[in-house]
């Protein structure tokens, strides 16, 4: 049995989401833990409501909507994605993966046929890490990768405490059934957007991906000292910038431009005091490092912190690793289930790493994981301009629902 979605439903729902947080451009900015999100959860629980999902938090913000099964003993099938943003974000990027996991859940339920498992659909919290780094913090807590006392004391710029933000934006929502952090699970779906050209290019609308490829990321701060612009002596200084841009430049050649598949970022560059006339005392920033391969991304790892100490100077420097995921594979079953699932509905499908990281990178050790692709206009993500076709949104959930249901109620 293959439970038909409502597609323009699903797509007028985007649509209704995307305009909390609306930008002028046609973006969204719905950062994690803002108004913004808050008012996200207050629709997507009332859609959740009107087909009979059981809604539940966790300790760490995770919000998860209920489809019971027959036999509640059995371990649930999980999907999902997440709500928030990129201060400057799109439509799509999480949003879709939410909405078409609850579209596939509500047309499981309006069969009147009851899964033999629980079907719960998840939107993770903090995936984007924009406000709170780093990011995929509430799937990275629900498995265990990371303590909920670490999350809870991670600041963010205005010095507002994660654990601070979560606790007022639960007070908004007393009646929310809570449930302790970390559960088993039988299984993990999540739909996406690529953020990348290739389905575009190869014409395909569905893309059964394979795996994502591994991360890990640094804040570095270098500590110098203040001094006049137009009397201190370029010798006698202690200048932050200085140091900071003989190391860039150095880190993008000597680890940037390792391999074709390495991808280098340094962001979020902050300078102190940041005045005209003034020797700068003090730069911060966030280094973003992946590649496919675990071993070469150690490797890299390692000369990014070389590099970091070879290229202070005068100045101090602080080296502090903010996360480490690994490359990983997903499970090979479930791809299957979504190849077949694809052919069934005739859709044409193409196997594609993850270049970009998902919450399912932190579910695949603990359950059978997989993901779903659909492309998005020129590859572009994370930006105002992210746009995904109608046809293609609709290919993909249904592609989710019908794994979803099999997965539900084996035969």
């Amino acid at each position: 049995m293959r439970a038909p979605i409502d597609t323009a439903r699903l797509w007028a729902r985007l649509m209704r989401l995307a305009e909390i947080g609306a930008l002028p451009g046609g973006g969204v900015d719905r950062q994690a833990l803002t108004a913004g999100e808050a008012e996200a959860w207050h629709l997507v629980l009332s859609w959740g409501a009107e087909g009979g999902l059981l809604a539940s938090v966790d300790p760490v913000g995770n919000l998860f909507l209920t489809l019971p099964g027959r036999d509640r003993t059995l371990l649930p099938v999980l999907a999902g994605s997440h709500l928030d943003t990129q201060p400057t974000g799109g439509k799509f990027d999480g949003a879709f993966g939410t909405l078409a996991a609850l579209e596939a859940v509500l047309a499981m339920a309006a069969t009147g046929l009851v899964p033999a498992r629980d079907v719960v659909v998840v939107a993770w919290m903090n995936e984007e890490g924009s406000r709170f780094a780093p990011s995929i913090m509430g799937s990275a807590t629900f498995a265990g990768e990371r303590t909920l006392a670490g999350t809870r004391a991670v600041v963010d710029a205005a010095g507002t405490t994660f654990g601070e933000a979560l606790d007022a934006l639960l007070a908004g929502f007393p009646d929310l059934r809570h449930r302790a952090l970390g559960f088993a699970a039988d299984a993990y779906l999540e739909a996406h957007i690529e953020q990348g050209p290739m389905l575009e290019r190869h014409g395909v609308p569905v893309g059964v991906v394979t795996g994502i490829q591994g991360k890990t990321t640094w804040e570095i701060v270098l500590t110098g000292a203040e001094g006049h612009a137009g009397t201190l002596p370029m010798a006698e200084r202690r200048d932050a910038l200085a140091a900071f841009a003989a190391m860039a430049h150095a880190m993008y050649a000597e680890v940037g431009g390792t391999d074709p598949l390495v991808k280098f970022t340094i962001g979020r560059l902050e300078i102190v005091p940041n005045a005209p006339s003034v020797v700068p005392s003090r730069v911060a920033f966030r280094v973003d490092l992946r590649h496919p391969d675990t071993v070469m991304l150690g490797s890299l790892g390692l000369r990014v912190e070389a590099l970091a100490r070879g290229h202070a100077g005068p100045c101090d420097v602080r080296i502090s690793r903010m996360s480490h995921a690994a490359s990983n594979a997903f499970d090979p079953a479930l791809r299957g289930m979504i190849q077949a699932a694809a052919d069934a509905r005739g859709h044409a499908t193409l196997p594609i790493l993850s270049a970009a990281g998902h919450d399912a990178r932190y579910l695949a050790p603990l359950c059978p994981a997989a993901m779903i692709f659909i492309p998005c206009r020129d590859g572009v993500s994370h930006a105002e301009q992210e746009w995904a076709e109608p046809e293609h949104v609709a290919a993909g959930a249904q592609v989710l629902a019908d794994v979803l249901w099999t997965l539900a109620t084996p035969s």
